[in-house]
């Protein structure tokens, strides 16, 4: 099984046709054709239907996807890896949920290159269950996420939980059925605490799931919206934001974890950790 047939198998994927996936990889469909069917013969199993319109992935080219990101995912890296300047000693990779780089990840990125200026650090944004897989498999050695997916080669540390606070530009916005309110979506036991919170208030028009396009939205649109105080601290200083104080706060959970087989020498990251 060559690597240049499930690179060619993700692209067909995420193209949704072989003369696109052809386009994309710059070779002849004949090539993208030929690359899937020995990967399928190699497999002996149909990997994806062929039809006039597209391609339909089967059931077990769903389960063949989620091994070959990873190992595109672990040639990537070590393709890195290898490049890395001599004077260099290792690389630590980073996964960090996409609403806990501000104010949390950025900090620890800061700690680890302060106190290990001899390393590399290479970071990488995904949601909770694309950081577990990451460290299950290797490809990120620590996380920063919103959920505790504990496995055998993994710790997990809670670390104080995000307080999510309900701001606004201007300190007179109404707590309930505002015109201009914004849900953020900040995981299933914030979803159920404020449904219960504001079981009379009516459905949002405008959500978002990333906290930090919500903060934008809020200081370019006015409206108000529940954000972690570590994001909008900056903002309610400059008084460019104001807490609502009168309104219910809510907290999310917070997870450090490590895959303990490649970061098991690193006495150093338990400093950095302190250090937030």
């Amino acid at each position: 099984m060559k690597l240049s047939a499930l690179q060619t198998f993700l692209t067909i994927i995420e193209t949704g046709s072989l003369s696109r996936a052809s386009e994309k990889l710059n070779v002849t469909q004949s090539t993208i054709t030929a690359r899937l069917q020995a990967l399928e013969d190699d497999l002996g199993h149909i990997l994806l239907h062929r039809h006039g319109s597209g391609v339909t992935i089967t059931a077990s080219g769903l389960r063949l996807k989620r091994y070959a990101e990873a190992m595109s995912d672990l040639w990537r890296q070590a393709r890195q890896e290898i490049a890395l300047p001599d004077n260099v000693r290792l690389i630590c990779n980073f996964g960090v949920h996409h609403s806990l780089w501000t104010g949390l990840g950025e900090i620890l990125f800061a700690n680890i290159c302060q106190l290990r200026p001899d390393i590399a650090v290479s970071i990488w944004a995904g949601n909770s269950a694309q950081i577990s897989n990451w460290l299950d498999s290797g490809l990120v050695d620590i996380g920063l996420s919103h959920a505790a997916d504990v496995k055998s080669n993994q710790s997990v540390i809670e670390l104080a939980p995000d307080r999510l606070v309900l701001v606004s530009p201007d300190p007179d916005t109404p707590l309930e059925f505002d015109p201009g309110y914004v849900f953020i979506e900040s995981g299933t036991d914030f979803g159920r605490q404020h449904a219960t919170a504001y079981a009379h208030a009516g459905i949002a028009n405008i959500s978002f799931n990333n906290p930090i396009w919500g903060l934008r939205y809020l200081l370019q649109n006015g409206g108000s919206a529940y954000l972690p105080y570590r994001l909008v601290k900056q903002h309610l200083d400059e008084n460019s934001l104001y807490i609502l104080t009168a309104a219910p706060e809510f907290t999310r959970r917070v997870y450090f974890s490590r895959n303990d087989e490649t970061s098991k020498n690193w006495q150093w990251l338990d400093q950095a950790l302190q250090m937030i």
